[in-house]
Order: structure tokens, then sequence, then C-alpha cells
């Protein structure tokens, strides 16, 4: 038995960096196209649209490619009915009998108005990727878990809030989520839009650790056996431009942060490709003003990119991390004298 388990995990640590680099010689241009040309398709039939997007195609990772890639672009993100159901859950979280129960008649409305509607939340997404993949049969799993965004309150988060896929192509397991892929609310009437984030699909799960904690450890994916719970909890805010530039985030690992007057603040991402070091800034944030600084000390070498910054004024602050216009990460700092 100590054996069997032991292959186990070695079988998933083998697999743990599993990555969209792993597929760099495919050109997916092919696989876009077919799931361009069915824009639009109704989800009345789905052997026959699972079949449309994916029999022209030679690899299971392009025919997974035109899945993930028409399920983003064409089914909207519905997050009244998120909300919904997020406060239910909350109610009834201490009535097990009661949760089962709504849960039970929320996945018969939800699966109800994505066939009707072309409308869904996180369930429906991976719901909808998970059988049209297993349709063409390439091995894919729905995860349910724990996701951490900017507007997530996680002293509150105590039950699974968002669910994502996992899916098995060359004899490894790869990371993807179709909801955050497929847009962002509006700023200003907070309704969603399609807009197409191409770094959750197949995304490093170290980057993917940061805001996603799955129920079951192993589809963490992670090398790194550390990564707990309270990890994830305490960790920094990404954005879904983060995904976009990034490959890895090494430094700061936590939201909130504590130190001292010019103590030495150490900022490290892996990057998924080559930039200009004159891009990259820190939005300092003092409640009173902003501050757009470019620190002297910052280096990229292997596309590692390393920056170093001192608070010299006591305070609390937020911080932004930018690359170009696009905001990566935030975190604070509550600065204090030094003693």
């Amino acid at each position: 038995m100590k054996l069997i388990r032991c292959l186990f995990i070695c079988l998933f640590v083998f697999q743990s960096n599993a990555q969209i680099s792993d597929f760099k010689t495919i050109d997916f241009s092919k696989a876009d196209a077919i799931a361009l040309q069915y824009k639009n398709e109704t989800l009345n039939n789905l052997p026959e649209l699972s079949h449309k997007l994916t029999s022209n195609l030679t690899t299971d990772v392009e025919r997974f490619r035109a899945i993930f890639t028409w399920v983003c672009n064409n089914v909207a993100n519905d997050y009244k009915l998120y909300s919904k159901n997020m406060r239910k859950r909350q109610r009834l979280k201490k009535d097990s009998l009661k949760l089962k129960e709504w849960n039970s008649r929320f996945k018969k409305e939800t699966l109800k108005k994505l066939l009707k509607k072309n409308k869904t939340i996180c369930t429906g997404y991976a719901y909808l990727v998970q059988k049209l993949a297993n349709l063409a049969n390439i091995d894919c799993k729905m995860i349910n878990g724990f996701a951490r965004t900017s507007t997530i309150n996680t002293e509150r988060l105590d039950t699974p809030n968002h669910s994502w896929n996992a899916v098995k192509l060359n004899k490894k397991w790869y990371l993807c989520d179709p909801t955050w892929a497929s847009g962002i609310p509006n700023s200003e009437t907070n309704l969603f839009e399609f807009k197409y984030n191409d770094g959750f699909f197949l995304a490093t799960p170290e980057l993917f650790a940061v805001d996603h904690y799955p129920e079951d450890r192993k589809w963490l994916l992670l090398e790194d056996d550390s990564h707990s719970f309270e990890t994830f909890i305490e960790g920094p805010i990404l954005y879904g431009n983060a995904y976009a530039n990034l490959s890895n985030h090494y430094a700061p690992k936590k939201m909130h942060n504590t130190i001292k007057k010019n103590e030495k603040v150490t900022f490290k991402f892996q990057l998924q490709k080559a930039i200009d070091i004159k891009d990259v800034h820190l939005l300092i944030d003092s409640g009173s003003n902003n501050r757009k600084i470019h620190p002297e000390s910052t280096s990229i070498k292997n596309e590692t990119l390393l920056m170093e910054y001192q608070f010299k004024n006591i305070g609390f602050y937020d911080v932004h991390f930018f690359i170009g216009d696009d905001v990566i990460s935030t975190y604070t700092f509550k600065v204090k004298k030094n003693i």
C-alpha cells in the first residue's frame, strides 16, 4: 500500500509543471477559427456541438482549445445568479440537509438557464467544458473549491465558492478557468462583458494556486506540498492581467504586510514573455495621495522580474503593481517606526 501511495504522489508531482508552454509548438489559430465559425451555436445538442468543434482537429490539445474558446466566447456570466447562490449557501451552511436540498434545486435552475439563455455561473461553465470535452473523448474534470478576488471577503470564505476544470492532455493534467477567461464586469454598470483572457487556458499551477484552492488538494498539482489553505487565504490579490503577463508570483507572499521604516521589500515575478523594464511601476496609495514609483532597484534576468523598494515614512499603504497599463496585483503595507 505504501508503494502504491508513493507512486500516486509521484505521478502528481511529475505532472505538477504542466502548463501552456508545453504546447508552444502548437498553432491554435485553426482551433480558434473553428470556435469562431460556430459562434452563437445553440446548446440544444451537445454531442453535435462537440463534434463540430473537434472533428477537424488532429490533437487533443487543439480539440480542447476549440471547446474552451467556444465556451468562453459564447456563454455569459450571470453575476446576479452567482450572488443569489452565495447568499443562500451562506445562510444554510449550518443546516446540511437544507443546504443539500438547495444545491440540488439550484443545480437544475443553473443548467436550465445555461441551455436556454447561454448564461450561467462558474459551475455551469465548468460543467459545459467538461461535458463537451468528455464527448470528444478528452478526460476533463470539474474541480470545486475556493477562489479569491478583490471583492471577496476572505473572513467569510468558509464554503466553496468557485468551480474550474482540470484536463488530461498527453498523460498530464492541466488547469484552466473558463469563467474567469470569458470576461469581466463593466466598471460602471457591473454587467458582464465578453473579454477573453487566454492566460486562464492551461495556466501554471503555481500561479493558479495564488487565487484558486480546490476542495481536494491533489488538484493543486503543485510539487510544493506546503501550500496550505491558510497560505491561500493570506495571499495577495491577483487580477486577470496577472495571467496574461505572469507564469508565477513569488513575492510578496501575503496581501497584508507589516514592516519597519526603511526595511527593504522584495517584489519577484516570473514573466511569460519579454517586457520593457520601463513599463514596470508601483502605484502607492497612502490614503491622501497616489504616487507612481519606478524603483531604481529593478532587474529582469531570464524572464524573472525583481524589484526592491523601501518605505521612508511610517503609515498604511495600498500598493498596486503594474506592467504598462495593466494592474497585476495588490498588497497592503503597514510601515512602523524602527525601535
